[in-house]
């Protein structure tokens, strides 16, 4: 299952151009090109002495809300998602927890650019009040997309999200399939682990430049590739939803 965030005739995906695959918002990076929301699991490598990540995430324990010295203070207020999140912590310990709803909370302005930052990327203050929400508004996308799945299995009426976990060097079986056919690779790849009322569930999700809006020619479009991983149960669902059973 697929989904888009612009709405276009055709395809969603453009295929015109063969370049290497790019996070379509481009923060000019100091290293190999890739999508700055990276939430791989290399990414302690670049911290040997930094904060303490949370593995479910890769993202620090405790929130970095700090400005850097050469750099102007960003909001640092929080978007509260509505992706449930399953329970591991006291809510105590996880900062990435709203107290009120137990779903998960998108990073400040302040803690993207910081995050970035330990990634050793150039961000730019400026930038920051569009990259966050469109950061927002995909992993809105990924979880809605994955809801549709869930609803094939009605014995569980409230599936959470248990982690989340950036695999961007690591092409997805499909997607190599498609690149040998002449398709572009996608910029980026997660797999998203959903707790099923006590059963883990790992979906794959694959991330593509969608087309541009010859209207609006800067304005990013994506489009998200979301299925279950290849297991057993994932074929079988994937079965089910492509004869309509």
């Amino acid at each position: 299952m697929a989904g888009s965030a612009a709405a276009s005739g055709g395809c969603p995906v453009d295929h015109t151009q063969r370049q290497e695959p790019t996070c379509p918002v481009d923060h000019t990076p100091t290293e190999e090109s890739k999508c700055p929301v990276d939430h791989s699991a290399s990414l302690s490598a670049f911290l040997p002495q930094g904060p303490e990540l949370d593995p479910h995430n890769n993202m620090p324990l405790t929130p970095e809300q700090h400005a850097h010295p050469t750099q102007q203070q960003l909001s640092t207020h929080r978007t509260v998602s509505s992706i449930p999140r399953a329970s591991r912590y006291q809510q105590s310990e996880c900062p990435t927890v709203d107290a009120q709803s137990d779903n998960w909370v998108y990073p400040s302005e302040q803690m993207f650019f910081n995050a970035m930052k330990r990634k050793q990327w150039a961000p730019r203050e400026q930038d920051m009040k569009t990259v966050v929400p469109i950061h927002n508004i995909v992993n809105e996308m990924c979880w809605s997309q994955i809801l549709e799945w869930e609803r094939m299995h009605e014995g569980c009426l409230q599936p959470k999200l248990l982690k989340f976990e950036g695999k961007a060097k690591q092409p997805s079986p499909k997607a190599r399939v498609r690149a040998m056919i002449g398709y572009q690779m996608p910029f980026d790849r997660h797999d998203w682990t959903v707790d099923r009322c006590g059963k883990q569930v790992r979906y794959v999700i694959d991330f593509y430049q969608g087309k541009r809006d010859p209207a609006n020619p800067e304005k990013p479009s994506f489009f998200v590739d979301v299925r279950p991983a290849l297991t057993v149960e994932g074929a079988w669902d994937r079965t089910r939803r492509f004869l309509g059973i």
